[in-house]
């Protein structure tokens, strides 16, 4: 029958009582792999349930100073993450999660930890269910799942927080998969809509699932052997493609909003072609011999070596080509090598988003297809040409998982912290600005103000400018007093590139602590040409007219302000003042009324002196 699912043996024609024991046998080996699974991934990943957020990378935007998020699951929190493009991303699930967590755990790093590493042991378990169920091999399809839930290059998508959105897709990406498997053991309506409302779910967490249609299609072909004449396998995956299709014109949007694009200036469409073919290669290298490991590698600037990247694009050409002739011989080289290519594509740099030439996070999904290669190529070329040697691979199939565990847990304790991880980060790859500006930040969160004021003196010295490193080393300068130093850096951040409202508003508020009023306002108002809806200019600007003898000006940009910001307390107590200067004290008595409602807290012999002339003006 077309479609049919075996595991490569003959099926019995009669069902016979003796079987029994051997399918109970079955389900214990089963039950055993499952519970071995998720034993070995929580030893290997238990550190980090003890680490903290990482707040230079993306956590604080993500979670910790994010209020869509801390408020937990409210309507407007859902409405917003359906109709934002934040973090230059549209994954409304992903931000639910996140919401979900703040709702159970408060801002208690080990709940929204825990909450990652469950996704991941579920991760592995479906990953092991859908290839047994798939191929009816279930040492080989537990000898891929466990290198899925140990290796060492997937630390990062379950350490990191923010990246959620990896283990949460690739949840429903197993999802999807198992439910394509039922739709193919039996095609009806019901079993093809559960794979569409897996995909789309999987969709709303990460983008990168846009490539699923073209490694069920890899499928179809092995293990699955649907490629038979009159199947319509594209047709019948047309929903999917289009979803697919859909999803990328949405992140394209995305992306282009939140400015993440390099442009073809910066990093030219050459050397993203060659950057991509070195990338395909490191990364076997590091799933090979997993060291060395961090979470940024530096783009190689400012052009790649033409040989290098030449003949990374040549040996990747004719691996494709060797392992597509030999389908017929090993069906699953050629879907496991496929699946690895074709997942990688989406972030293998051609579109270049970020500063980094590679990621151990692109590799969550990608490596299933390594790993389901080797497990089925090995096995059988050592069966077929050294058979006495079978089970000493067998042996050595087995401690490597242990081995690469252990990796693993030491991988994960370099994320116990910010300063640890970027410390070890530029122990084992090249400096970058990135990286010295990330330590920087680390340190001034630990009130290590010459420190890291150090490491962003070191980040601005890299070319081309990194204009991020300018901006903290201003922020770290005017923490030590020295605020007209950091002007200088906040101007040469906007020089190379960083020319945003909030920068011009910096430099604006420190000018006025510098008494240089006049600066102070022109800075001010090119905060404001650039947003006209920054309440925080608005009501800095308000505060330096005041002091310039404009009240009235003052009492405007105030009033937008509130507009502007209508939680933000500041500007109501401006009013409140400035109402009491002008004599209208019910006003004034609104305003610091509004303000404690809002949190703020007057100076109380001032909320007694309004009550006083009120009190005053009715006898």
């Amino acid at each position: 029958m077309a479609g049919r699912i075996t595991n490569g043996e003959p099926p019995s024609q009669t069902a016979k009582p003796t079987k029994e024991p051997g399918a109970a046998r079955d389900v214990k080996l089963r039950v055993f792999i499952c519970l071995a699974l998720a034993g070995v991934t929580l030893a290997a990943f238990w550190p980090v349930l003890r680490a903290g957020f990482t707040e230079v990378l993306d956590d604080s935007f993500y979670v910790k100073l994010n209020p869509f998020i801390t408020n937990g699951l409210t309507t407007r929190g859902i409405v917003h993450a359906f109709t934002s493009f934040d973090c230059a991303n549209w994954h409304p699930l992903t931000w639910m999660s996140h919401m979900l967590d703040c709702q159970l755990y408060g801002l208690n790093p080990a709940g929204h930890h825990a909450t990652s590493l469950l996704f991941h042991v579920a991760n592995a378990l479906l990953c092991f269910v859908v290839l047994s169920r798939m191929t009816g091999s279930v040492w080989r399809s537990g000898f891929v799942a466990a290198l899925f839930a140990v290796h060492p290059l997937h630390v990062e998508s379950v350490a990191w927080i923010s990246e959620r959105k990896d283990v949460l897709s690739a949840f429903l990406w197993m999802l999807t998969m198992y439910a394509y498997v039922l739709y193919v053991r039996r095609p009806d309506a019901a079993a093809y809509g559960f794979v569409l409302v897996f995909y789309a779910l999987g969709l709303m967490s990460k983008p990168m699932l846009v490539s699923l249609p073209l490694v069920l299609l890899l499928l179809d072909f092995w293990p699955l052997r649907r490629l038979e004449p009159g199947r319509r396998l594209f047709l019948e995956k047309a929903p999917l493609f289009a979803m697919s299709a859909a999803s990328c014109v949405v992140t394209l949007f995305a992306q282009r909003a939140g400015g993440a694009y390099a442009s073809l200036e910066l990093i030219p469409i050459v050397d993203r072609f060659g950057n991509a073919a070195i990338s395909y290669w490191a990364y076997l290298a590091k799933t090979i011999w997993p060291a060395r490991l961090a979470p940024f590698y530096p783009l190689i600037g400012p052009h790649l070596p033409v040989w290098k990247a030449a003949g990374a694009g040549f040996a990747l050409a004719v691996a494709t080509v060797l392992v597509v002739r030999s389908r017929a011989r090993y069906p699953y080289l050629m879907v496991g090598w496929l699946w690895y290519l074709v997942t990688l594509v989406p972030v293998i740099g051609l579109v270049q988003v970020g500063g980094q030439s590679m990621a151990d996070r692109y590799t969550y999904v990608p490596l299933v297809g390594i790993f389901v290669a080797v497990a089925w190529l090995v096995p059988g070329l050592v069966a077929a040409r050294c058979g006495a040697w079978a089970k000493l691979a067998s042996v050595c199939g087995a401690a490597l998982i242990p081995a690469l565990a252990v990796c693993t847990y030491v991988q994960a304790g370099f994320w116990h912290d910010s300063r640890t991880l970027f410390e070890h980060a530029l122990r084992v790859t090249r400096p970058s600005a990135f990286a010295y500006d990330c330590l920087g930040q680390a340190l001034a969160n630990q009130n290590d103000l010459p420190g890291a004021i150090a490491q962003f003196r070191k980040a601005t010295k890299a070319l081309p400018p990194y204009p991020q490193a300018y901006l903290d080393l201003g922020h770290a300068l005017d923490m030590a007093g020295n605020t007209r130093d950091a002007v200088i850096q906040w101007r040469k951040a906007i020089r190379f590139g960083l020319d945003k409202p909030e920068l011009h508003y910096n430099i604006a508020e420190a000018l006025f602590r510098l008494a240089d009023a006049d600066q102070a306002e022109r800075e001010c108002r090119i905060a404001l040409r650039q947003d006209r809806s920054f309440g925080m200019a608005h009501n800095l600007l308000g505060v330096i007219l005041v002091s310039r003898g404009r009240l009235d000006d003052a009492i405007r940009e105030w009033r937008t302000a509130v507009d502007c910001d209508p939680d933000n307390q500041e500007p109501h107590g401006n009013l409140a003042r400035a109402y009491f200067e002008k004599g209208d004290y019910r006003a004034a008595w609104d305003e610091v009324q509004t303000q404690m409602r809002l949190g703020g807290r007057p100076d109380p012999r001032f909320v007694r002196e309004i009550a006083n002339r009120l009190a005053a003006l009715r006898r």
